[in-house]
């Protein structure tokens, strides 16, 4: 057909309706995309269909099997010029699946006349990266759990607590022992005064993040961004025995706003998970989707599957999704357009998450309150006074090349969210939020909380670890105020949650026996009485505080009769923290699975069931 570009017109002579041909040339334009891209992403040929189109339009041989690469074949370069070159000394050379402008290339020169001169055959651009990778499959397991450690080896969890670490904990515990048996009355004041002074510190942290957020939490709005001007955007998501909620995620992940032939999607499954791959192989998933098996190899965790996605990418900006998330349908767009208009230092959003299934147990309504708590107030603070953000582990938007430079994520961190929102900014990045909303649904059983919660604890250990190794450094590298920051940060996180029920009981006898029934003994006793009520008002007052305001944000004030059941639930999570502390010991870098698709109830079910009943009435009247 005359007009159309030579990518779609060769398909007229296979029969391709001219009216999809047409309609592939205008997408391709308003979207600023290849015509082919536009087309596959209609839906108006599948991608063996068009290759195989090309293969004949250029008179090659179409290769869809199992073939043997040569060895100048190249990870990942090779999947992303769309060549290889091919073993053995009969019948083709190389074996393309051209894309963008290789393609056009190649199909202006098979119009000239040169194609004569090479040995040639086609694939399509899925087989092509399978064949690379399994070719590649000893180096990418490598790379996957090591290349960070390769880098730089105190960056990574793999290698525990260093001699110093441990020297250092050897001695505090040593000297604290020491004045406690030659000075038992003055050295537990002491003591019990830094611990307070540290823990109200870290407090008042969050306080101010808190009060840092009223001014964050409004939206300054969208500048909405053309089609042609949105880049190419990845999205991976890791699975692992995911098969019962494989149809909702994608179902999640085609809702997604932004133009389909600008959409990068890896979905991530272990070697031996063939449940999962079964059931999305089932879902004939459209081109923008690649399914990627990660090999075989150790650690068996999250982070490593997705840097086994990472040298894949394609999109300028990526995010990251967990199996049973429904991102708002405009969250890339506001990313894009948030990065595309800020400078490269901010190399990371974080988008909020919600928990979807809140009215399954009284569970999932306190863990509601802390995400709200938490992402709503405390991570819009933190991102405000542009301190170290400890990412969520989803919903995270990245700069791909920033990502890449700092080696993505620690295999061997079971926190990896956390840990590499602080290798950022150790890199001198920032990270800041993002107002979109990503539901997920959270755990409703006690046992299955807290298995969560224990490799989360053990996650934030080892990233303490890390952070520790070297202190000098991360004082060079960050500064004095976010050093302080992180120090207080790891506090909360770490230092205080296996310490709560002590404390709590501690601080209860001391009341009764010091600051109710007698008078301080002397001046420091007063001082330390007074830090003990400090941190006591304080700490449950910034709870309650920090909670409603993050409950009416997300409108769930609603919950607030179950604000009591917050002080067992947080000593529930000191349970978790000295399980997670037997794991470090024990087995440091074993994944506990959350297992997800046991939801009962769902809030964004009632809110599409509200807005279409709301939509009827209006229709009605």
């Amino acid at each position: 057909m005359d007009g159309l570009p030579i990518e779609l017109s060769f398909l007229s002579a296979d029969g391709a309706a001219p009216a999809a041909l047409v309609a592939a040339q205008a997408q391709a334009r308003a979207q600023g995309i290849t015509p082919e891209a536009a087309l596959l992403a209609r839906g108006a040929i599948d991608e063996t269909s068009y290759y195989q189109s090309l293969a004949r339009h250029l008179g090659v041989i179409f290769i869809d099997r199992e073939i043997a690469l040569g060895a100048s074949a190249r990870y990942p370069h090779s999947i992303h010029a769309g060549i290889a070159p091919l073993g053995g000394d009969s019948g083709p050379r190389w074996l393309a699946a051209p894309p963008g402008a290789a393609l056009a290339d190649l199909l202006h020169r098979a119009r000239r006349g040169e194609l004569a001169r090479m040995s040639l055959a086609i694939t399509t651009p899925t087989h092509l990266s399978r064949l690379v990778r399994a070719y590649a499959a000893a180096a990418i397991a490598r790379e996957a759990s090591f290349g960070l450690a390769s880098l730089d080896a105190s960056f990574s969890a793999k290698e525990g607590p260093n001699r110093a670490q441990f020297r250092f904990v050897i001695a505090a515990i040593g000297i604290a022992a020491l004045a406690l048996a030659l000075a038992p009355a003055s050295a537990s004041i002491l003591l019990s005064m830094a611990a307070n002074l540290l823990f109200l510190a870290a407090i008042l942290l969050r306080l101010f993040a808190g009060a840092a957020s009223v001014g964050a939490a409004r939206n300054l709005g969208r500048v909405p961004t053309e089609d042609r001007q949105l880049p190419t955007y990845s999205i991976v998501v890791a699975l692992h025995r995911e098969a019962r909620v494989a149809a909702q995620l994608v179902a999640a992940l085609e809702a997604i706003d932004y133009p389909r032939g600008k959409l990068d999607i890896k979905l991530v499954i272990e070697e031996d998970d063939r449940a999962t791959r079964l059931a999305l192989e089932a879902l004939r998933l459209p081109p923008a989707y690649e399914i990627i098996v990660a090999p075989d190899g150790a650690p068996r965790t999250k982070p490593r599957a997705l840097n086994v996605a990472l040298p894949l990418l394609r999109g300028e900006f990526m995010a990251i999704f967990d199996a049973e998330d429904a991102p708002a349908p405009h969250q890339l767009r506001e990313a894009a357009e948030r990065f595309l208009r800020a400078p490269r230092r901010l190399a990371c959003l974080q988008a909020r998450l919600t928990i979807d299934n809140i009215e399954d147990s009284w569970l999932t309504r306190l863990f509601s309150i802390e995400y709200a708590m938490l992402f709503d107030v405390l991570h819009s603070g933190l991102a405000a006074l542009r301190l170290p953000l400890p990412l969520g582990g989803s919903s995270n938007h990245f700069r791909t090349d920033v990502l890449r430079e700092v080696c993505g994520w620690d295999a061997w961190n079971v926190t990896e969210d956390a840990d590499l929102g602080l290798r950022l900014a150790r890199f001198g990045y920032r990270t800041g939020t993002l107002p979109s909303s990503t539901q997920e649904e959270a755990p409703s059983g006690v046992i299955a909380w807290l298995t969560q919660r224990r490799r989360w604890a053990k996650g934030w250990m080892q990233t303490l670890i890390t952070l520790s190794r070297d202190p000098r450094r991360v004082l060079a590298e960050i500064g004095a105020a976010d050093a302080s920051a992180l120090v207080l940060m790891m506090t909360g996180l770490v230092i205080a949650p296996p310490l709560w029920p002590f404390l709590t009981a501690f601080m209860i006898h001391e009341l009764m026996t010091i600051g109710l029934a007698a008078e301080p003994s002397s001046g420091l006793a007063l001082v330390q009485v007074t830090l003990w009520v400090s941190v006591a008002l304080f700490g449950i007052g910034s709870v309650l505080w920090l909670s409603l305001l993050g409950m009416k944000r997300r409108k769930l004030l609603g919950l607030w009769p179950f604000l009591p059941l917050l002080f067992p639930y947080y000593l529930m999570m000191s349970v978790a923290a000295w399980a997670a502390l037997y794991d470090l010991i024990l087995r440091p870098y074993h994944w506990h699975k959350t297992e997800h698709g046991l939801a009962k109830s769902s809030r964004r079910n009632m809110e599409t069931i509200a807005a279409r009943a709301a939509a009827a009435k209006a229709n009605f009247l």
